[in-house]
């Protein structure tokens, strides 16, 4: 197993509101292959999401691999609801850096 930095394997990290209860992340990998090889060993997975972002694991709603986008999905509760007194990213648009900065391993 060799670790990779995921800015360096995805083409799209981005994170947006799923409502104003939940912030969703998407990485896109540039390609199938390296794709199949992190989903085969679950490299991004709750453990390293969480550790990320300093979140419990009943924090995720939903995370997923959706094959037809080379992508993985995870959705989380919001920490504070959009547009709530002392939120400060009401299209949860800024909250993706951490996984930029992340090093996985497969």
């Amino acid at each position: 197993m060799e670790k990779h930095k995921l800015i360096d394997i995805a083409s799209v990290i981005r994170s947006k509101n799923s409502g104003p209860y939940e912030l969703t992340f998407d990485v896109i990998f540039k390609d199938f292959e390296t794709y199949e090889k992190v989903k085969a060993a679950q490299a991004i997975n709750k453990k390293n999401f969480c550790e990320a972002y300093g979140i419990d694991e009943d924090q995720i709603l939903v995370q997923v691999y959706f094959d037809p986008a080379k992508a993985i999905k995870t959705t989380i509760k919001r920490p504070i609801p959009s547009g709530a007194l002392g939120e400060t990213d009401v299209y949860g648009a800024q909250q993706h850096a951490p996984l930029m900065a992340m090093e996985i391993e497969y």
